[in-house]
């Protein structure tokens, strides 16, 4: 619990610090339409395994992000379903995530946020809470950001019994909501 609780600092530390030497000013060279979006919803698969035993799952992943303060941070409410051999697992999320363009059609970012997880195993359900960290690289193919793709590895630690921790990976489209 200590390497998580670690891990998450030392990511809340980083994204403040690259924060605040992050420049205000703007480059005309790399406007997009970005500015102009309301939204961006994520639509995609996912899969999981779990560090203690768990057994690996496969299901999808559904998310919307809004940008509340442009540049610094971004929100992301997302559900998925994941489906393994004697299981089924709904995790729902709500990240705090700070965004870095590295080119006009690159973002990448890493955020963190709570999670509640439901899980269904061998007829055992079990609501927990728990924490994200995750890294979302999205690639937009052109400068509009109308469509595009995006890889997001993460990591969840929950807080219900046998603190079950996990890594996971989530792929799939980006769809633009001008």
């Amino acid at each position: 619990m200590n390497a998580s609780k670690s891990a998450l600092i030392a990511l809340l530390l980083l994204c403040s610090a690259n924060a605040l030497a992050q420049s205000a000013d703007v480059d005309p060279d790399k406007h997009t339409d970005k500015e102009h979006e309301v939204a961006v919803i994520e639509l995609g698969s996912a899969a999981g395994h779990g560090l203690k035993g768990g057994g690996t799952s496969f299901g999808g992943d559904l998310a919307i992000e809004v940008t509340p303060i442009e540049n610094w941070l971004e929100l992301e409410a997302g559900v998925t379903p994941l489906f393994g051999r004697h299981s089924r697992e709904w995790d729902a999320d709500l990240l705090f995530k700070k965004p870095w363009d590295l080119s006009p059609k690159v973002e990448f970012m890493a955020g963190a946020g709570p999670e509640w997880i439901h899980t269904n195993e061998s007829g055992a359900i079990r609501n927990s809470p728990a924490v994200e960290a995750v890294l979302d690289f999205m690639f937009w193919p052109s400068r509009k950001h109308r469509f595009g793709w995006f890889v997001e590895p993460g990591y969840d630690h929950s807080f219900g019994p046998g603190h079950e921790q996990s890594i996971g990976i989530s792929a799939g489209l980006l769809i633009s909501i001008p």
